[in-house]
């Protein structure tokens, strides 16, 4: 039996007008955005259903005023939510009073925004500390931990300087850290590395894609940029006009775009950069192609080499531990990496 999601927002609406709650019924009617707007209401998020699965990293992406921040706040309830149902960890959140609130989200939600948002006058070790200090917890202790985490972010040696002193990139990490201090079960992060340059933004996807693989914790990730969320998703929603238009892999969402829109974030994407053997791997059907197996998770670019020098029309698929899953056809691969004949 599968593990329950993490989050799970059902049938989720947020109206943002004068009586959102009295004119929700005509939302639901309501053909299009458009229309919702014309009736003086803005429908930032729009019947969205969607689950996060524990330990998985959900990118959410899209244009500015698509809904994607608007989305993850009412999954953490920063914002009270005009219609449907959002459950964390088996709770539903809008039945939660003020003190439950509080206390999940000190105990299993951290969350970075775009604005690292740290204290001026404090140093490091003290933004660091702060979370840990408003849960009422041990001087010591909260040093030990936060000690232990700047490290973890590569700044070790840097606890006293102050915000000032930092680099963007090493501010970012200062934020990370904060975050991480509380040891969250979930991580929201809006949008975190879009204040950065290009080289320290992919210094700091090659960090969070290191902490994510040591600490597994459970991500919803937001971006507007395509090429980021390829690069750290397991799966992508993309939401336009307060709606998901898709949410599957990225393998998925290149090879097969549900929907005009989806389509223009991919129609620039090198899909052979993107597409994994395993994800083109046939059942094997009693019959297991002869000959050395390609790895499920190697890319059609990575096995660009093979591909042109063998010339069997069948190869086999080996998981991590060497099982053959499935076989891939080498021409589907081929007009990945080549295009179509």
């Amino acid at each position: 039996m599968a593990d329950a999601p993490v989050i799970s927002c059902r049938n989720v609406w947020k109206l943002f007008g004068t009586d959102p709650e009295g004119y929700l019924p005509a939302a639901k009617a309501a053909q299009s955005f458009e229309e919702i707007r014309q009736a003086g209401y803005i429908a930032a998020v729009r019947d969205v259903s969607i689950d996060v699965g524990r330990g998985e990293m959900l990118v959410i992406m899209g244009l500015s005023g698509s809904g994607k921040s608007t989305l993850v706040r009412c999954m953490s309830r920063l914002i009270d939510i005009t219609g449907g149902e959002v459950i964390v960890d088996g709770q539903k959140i809008m039945k939660l009073d003020e003190r439950e609130l509080i206390e999940l989200r000190r105990r299993k939600m951290g969350m970075v925004f775009q604005s690292f948002g740290l204290l001026p006058h404090r140093t490091v070790l003290d933004n660091v500390a702060f979370p840990l200090e408003m849960r009422g917890q041990d001087r010591h202790e909260r040093r030990e931990r936060a000690l232990e985490v700047i490290k973890l972010v590569g700044l070790e040696g840097r606890e006293e300087y102050f915000p000032r002193e930092l680099s963007g990139g090493q501010q970012q990490r200062v934020g990370i850290a904060r975050s991480l201090a509380i040891e969250p079960d979930i991580w929201f992060l809006d949008e975190p590395f879009s204040a950065l340059d290009p080289l320290i933004r992919r210094e700091m996807q090659d960090e969070f894609l290191r902490l994510r693989g040591m600490l597994g914790k459970t991500i919803v990730f937001i971006t507007h940029d395509f090429d980021e969320a390829l690069r750290l998703a397991d799966r992508i929603a993309i939401m336009k006009d307060g709606a998901v238009e898709q949410c599957d892999t990225p393998d998925k969402i290149v090879l097969s775009p549900a929907t005009d829109y989806v389509a223009k974030f991919t129609e620039d994407v090198e899909k052979s950069r993107v597409v994994h053997a395993k994800v083109l791997a046939q059942p094997l059907n009693g019959h297991t192609p002869d000959g050395p197996a390609v790895a499920a998770d190697a890319t059609v670019l990575q096995l660009a080499r093979q591909l042109v020098n063998d010339d069997r029309e069948l190869l086999p698929v080996a998981d991590n531990a060497g099982k053959i899953v499935g076989a891939m056809k080498r021409q589907d691969a081929l007009d990945i990496l080549l295009g179509p004949a």
